[in-house]
């Protein structure tokens, strides 16, 4: 396929991406809902945590068999597959009656996620002039991360006026419009297609691990009081991710190619993107409730107070991805890796009394340096690898993501909640400005590690020419 820079490429880039926007936007706006949605339904804050945990524990499935689909698929049938599948669940939970019915909608669109977040990167690498990559990568990875930075507020704004049900009802026509530019842009690219064989003890191996791995995260706050619900699903998947990586050794089209490990350029670069990534859901997490439980201000407010950040961070990856074209992806990546550093030094030192004003600031120099890194480092990693292995490279870095979704929040909130128990303060807000203070901390020491790898992924490394 000729590669070539036009408004149909740019278009079937938007259309895949809105899915995953509109995944991201719900997930991140459906935080604001669980009060409401636990009063409504009569729920636990456990149980109200499904309506997210279903759907990244499906697309967290899904992801790996984006090697399988782009091979035996064409990318339009991918993509409509993937509508459809939105939709259905939009539908599905803006009329549950029940909360059972709304994880269902939510795993429904985890389903579609999986397949549209792999195939937009994929699109990108398959037809993007060489020399205009970059760019393009960080325009798709700006797409998704416009949605982290609005979904709060949007939350807040349509559960106050409207109900959360409108969450869902706003996005149909979204899910609409992306169908119809897809439509209109996506081509017929059954010349690529190899009809082979689904590895389906690949696919068990990997569910079982996925499935174990989160559901052992997701009880990582309990661990002192009932170890046996994390430690259980732990072992599972574990054993479920050694039989994944000593069935994918023997077989000869395993679902996701592993040997791509084998280059170390990629692995350091996969393994900095998963701990900048837990950073950023880190400080969503901790951010709000500072602002709510020391600063007393609303939850909108806590939203809005993050919306700047996001949108630098938004802005800033197609700009890094620019960076990259024109002058190799060591330069945007560092610099990008720099301010992490300064940002997260800056949320320590100031923990303990944190104003409105630092917050926006801190947490903006923290997002620049994030739309630096994030789109260049997957790029420039998937360039360490062979044409033929970046299928696979683009669906470990989607998994790596969603996978990095599931337990980041996890543990950073069982890490507060830890440092709560011990704190010798006696009111809520001290209480939280120490587990605050103890999560920055782990999140600091993750992002100098972060840097490392950086480091040791960018040296002498170029873009593909």
């Amino acid at each position: 396929m000729q590669r070539k820079l036009d408004a149909k490429l740019i278009c079937s880039i938007f259309a895949a991406g809105l899915m995953s926007f509109s995944g991201v936007l719900i997930e991140t706006a459906g935080n604001v809902t669980f009060p409401v949605l636990m009063s409504e339904f009569q729920i636990n804050m456990a149980t109200v945590q499904w309506m997210t945990t279903g759907y990244l524990l499906i697309a967290s499935i899904v992801m790996p068999l984006s090697a399988y689909l782009k091979r035996n698929f064409h990318s339009r049938q991918l993509f409509v597959t993937a509508a459809v599948l939105f939709i259905i669940g939009l539908v599905i939970d803006a009329a549950a009656q029940s909360f059972a019915f709304l994880v269902i909608g939510r795993i429904v669109q985890g389903a579609a996620a999986g397949i549209a977040i792999p195939l937009m990167f994929n699109i990108i690498l398959e037809r993007t002039p060489l020399d205009k990559i970059g760019l393009l990568m960080g325009i798709g990875t700006m797409i998704t991360a416009v949605a982290p930075a609005l979904g709060p507020t949007f939350g807040g704004v349509v559960v106050n006026l409207l109900g959360w049900r409108y969450i869902f009802i706003f996005m149909v026509p979204v899910m609409i419009i992306s169908l119809i530019m897809g439509l209109m842009s996506i081509p017929h690219d059954s010349s690529s297609i190899k009809r082979t064989k689904l590895d389906w003890a690949g696919v068990g191996s990997i569910a079982v691990s996925f499935v174990g791995l989160i559901l052992a995260f997701s009880n990582l706050a309990t661990v002192m009081q009932n170890p046996v619900l994390f430690l259980a699903p732990l072992l599972v998947g574990i054993v479920g991710l050694i039989v994944f990586i000593r069935h994918s050794l023997k077989v000869t089209s395993p679902l996701i190619n592993i040997r791509v490990f084998k280059k170390l350029k990629f692995t350091q670069g996969l393994g900095a993107y998963f701990i900048f990534q837990i950073n950023t859901l880190g400080l969503s997490f901790i951010l709000p409730n500072y602002v709510q439980i020391v600063n007393r201000m609303t939850a909108m407010t806590a939203g809005l107070l993050l919306l700047t950040g996001g949108l630098v961070g938004a802005i800033a990856s197609p700009v890094g991805g620019r960076l990259l074209d024109s002058y190799g992806p060591r330069k945007p990546i560092m610099t990008g890796a720099i301010l992490e550093i300064i940002g997260a030094i800056l949320f320590c030192a100031f923990a303990s009394s944190l104003t409105a004003g630092q917050i926006i600031f801190f947490y903006a120099v923290t997002m620049l340096g994030i739309g630096l890194v994030m789109g260049n480092i997957m790029t420039a990693s998937l360039n360490a690898l062979k044409q033929d292995e970046n299928t696979d490279g683009n669906g470990l870095f989607n998994m790596t993501q969603q996978f990095a979704g599931a337990v980041g929040t996890s543990v950073v909130s069982a890490i507060m909640q830890f440092a709560q128990q011990v704190s010798g303060k006696q009111s809520t807000a001290g209480k939280l400005i120490d587990g605050a203070q103890t999560g920055l901390i782990f999140l600091l020491i993750l992002v100098v590690g972060g840097v490392y790898l950086l480091y040791q992924a960018t040296k002498r490394l170029k873009t593909r020419k």
